[in-house]
């Protein structure tokens, strides 16, 4: 077991799957992998982070008049993708996904539970009115069990999975991305995705590589 390591699964909800509300490109293709990876029990610490958005949150294409998914507009000075309405609160699709058995994580954060800013990372929001992006709480609950490194996999590799990693780097963590339990929103995103994390210094591993 790596005691000082931790695995954050971000986002492995039904929603984000074929059939769902948002799918990711293969997205149900990492699930086994992932129910496998928790039975391994390799890490002292497991996160999981759940989207959980209030209905009309601010992310949701609807809410914008004249808007479509997968436009952006300017949010509080930045670009906000908008999205279909997704992972809303207490609906089958915001669920953690029933083919994993989640008894061995430790602790699940929900985000995205601010219905007028959008969270991407699980260690901070998205920017909000004021400005910053405010913190989750998770490198603290991080640090404070010891942990210097993550492990991530999940949902989706050009967006949270992206942000996380980025973000746990600026926190002063190492980061690792589990390549093969990671699907992006869509393929074309994959080369540019490699060559930033790579850019950045992030590990690229296979599950089957983790001891």
């Amino acid at each position: 077991m790596n005691h000082h390591a931790a695995l954050v699964l971000i986002d492995v909800q039904p929603d984000f799957m074929p059939g769902g509300a948002l799918a990711c490109h293969e997205g149900d293709a990492i699930v086994p992998g992932i129910d496998q990876l928790l039975r391994r029990r390799l890490f002292q610490q497991t996160v999981a982070t759940q989207d959980w958005h209030p209905p009309g949150h601010v992310s949701f294409a609807r809410m914008h008049a004249g808007k479509a998914p997968f436009e952006q507009i300017p949010l509080y000075g930045r670009p906000q993708t908008l999205w279909p309405d997704h992972c809303v609160q207490d609906t089958t699709g915001a669920a953690l996904h029933p083919g994993i058995d989640w008894s061995p994580v430790d602790l699940i954060l929900r985000k995205g539970t601010r219905p007028d800013v959008d969270s991407y990372s699980a260690f901070q929001e998205n920017h909000g009115p004021d400005g910053t992006r405010p913190s989750t709480g998770l490198a603290g609950w991080l640090r404070e069990r010891g942990v210097t490194e993550i492990y991530a996999v999940g949902l989706a590799r050009d967006v949270c999975v992206l942000w996380t990693v980025q973000d746990a780097l600026a926190l002063g963590f190492r980061a690792n991305v589990v390549w093969d339990l990671t699907r992006p929103v869509t393929p074309q995103s994959d080369v540019a995705t490699r060559a930033t994390l790579e850019g950045l210094g992030v590990g690229i591993v296979q599950s089957a590589e983790l001891p």
